[in-house]
């Protein structure tokens, strides 16, 4: 069967971009793995989302935001990150109060955002689902791309787009090298009821051997993330109710007072993954099987929807300009765009990562530098909440970006 576009994973991603493209009139085959009533009642996961601004401005533009309940959505005030050797600490703020409106971004949990992206896409014509699918052979060269299914039809496509996770069988299967960092450590997740207000703030703690997020919710209730050497983590996960929430307040410092579990706990390996390139003939990554960051920036699925936006920009390009969607210039300029926009922050992330998990005194002294100066410059802490309050496009003009960092520097 022939589409414009064949997309292989029908996660978050991979159904938001078929919702974008399908908007601009192509035909888009989504080839996903799971049945579709996995897709279509994803259950819960344990992850909450942070999503930045530019993120919220997408998911409206694609009528995604609108399927997700009010009550679901939750505003983040404020971001602390915090270090066990450290009276300081960097908190960032937006520079438009709270009750005025004013907040970092906003956190929805993963398994509504699934869902409302396929309740999306189940409006849009154009897209053809292929559920419980399993891939018997791939092809993407410059004379064409198709996927072989089992069971099934032959799909051929003017671009293929691997959307299928972090460890991609399509990138696999294509040929394109993809470092994968093991950082030997799990991250178990959880909602968690607490005594004390977190005032919509979230946490990002560092400690002795393992490292603490908090991610809130409504005023009590909160997303709670424990990153261990893995074995702790399976230990740590198999506790009884009771000795787990006690555990948890144990290492939380006794911060949040009491606290308790609410729903079931989830473990996951941290593996980062960068592509050695994200494009190829009629071949583009997305999402996670591009970049996978690890967690602690909170900003995998930000950057997952920035490959998106990207995406449909090029399919804008090509159809406005009568070009084929797999168009080699296109598709060099996706690459050069997604690049840039994704290696300073996948960069930033590993060095972060290496800094505070590093128990040597040299890398706790400098990690205690760095933290104690970057908390006493008001500009820094102001380019930081920039990055995630600005809802504009996600390749500003160089012009866009000089006005946006004379903003941030100006007092006030």
């Amino acid at each position: 069967m022939q589409h414009d576009i064949a997309i292989v994973g029908a996660g978050p991603v991979g159904l938001c971009l078929a919702r974008a493209l399908a908007m601009q009139g192509l035909k888009v085959a989504l080839v996903e793995r799971q049945p579709q009533e996995a897709l279509a009642d994803p259950a819960f996961d344990g992850r909450e989302i942070a999503l930045t601004h530019a993120s919220i401005r997408l998911l409206r533009e694609l009528g995604v935001w609108p399927h997700i309940p009010d009550g679901e959505i939750h505003p983040m005030h404020a971001a602390r990150v915090m270090d066990r050797d450290l009276p300081q600490e960097l908190r960032i703020t937006p520079r438009v109060a709270p009750d005025a409106g004013g907040h970092l971004g906003s956190l929805v949990a993963n398994h509504l955002i699934r869902r409302a992206a396929w309740l999306a896409a189940q409006e849009t014509p154009g897209i053809d689902l292929y559920p419980s699918a399993t891939i018997q052979a791939v092809h993407a060269g410059a004379d064409a791309a198709w996927l072989q299914l089992r069971d099934g039809p032959r799909l051929e496509a003017r671009l293929l787009v691997a959307a299928d996770s972090r460890f991609s069988e399509t990138r696999r299967a294509l040929g394109v090298d993809a470092d994968l960092h093991d950082f030997g450590k799990s991250m178990l997740v959880c909602r968690v009821r607490h005594e004390l207000p977190h005032a919509h703030a979230a946490w990002e703690w560092f400690g002795l051997g393992q490292t603490l997020a908090l991610l809130p919710l409504e005023e009590h209730l909160a997303g709670a993330v424990v990153t261990l050497p893995g074995e702790q983590a399976r230990v740590l996960a198999a506790l009884d109710d009771d000795a787990f929430a006690r555990e948890l307040e144990k290492r939380y410092g006794g911060r949040l007072g009491r606290m308790e579990l609410v729903g079931s706990r989830h473990v996951y390996p941290l593996v980062a993954t960068w592509a050695r390139r994200f494009t190829g003939p009629r071949l583009a990554l997305a999402g996670d099987a591009a970049v996978g960051m690890h967690p602690v920036t909170a900003h995998g699925f930000n950057l997952g929807l920035a490959s998106v936006e990207r995406l449909s920009d090029l399919a804008a390009t090509a159809l406005r300009q009568g070009r084929d969607p797999g168009d080699p210039f296109l598709l060099a300029r996706y690459e050069r765009r997604h690049r840039r926009g994704s290696w300073p922050l996948f960069q930033a992330t590993r060095a972060i990562v290496g800094l505070y998990t590093d128990e040597r005194a040299p890398a706790r002294w400098v990690r205690g530098a760095a933290l104690r100066a970057s908390a006493a410059l008001p500009p820094f802490k102001r380019v930081l909440a920039a990055v995630l309050t600005d809802a504009g496009p996600v390749d500003p003009s160089p012009l866009q970006r000089l006005r946006s960092g004379l903003q941030q520097l100006r007092p006030g």
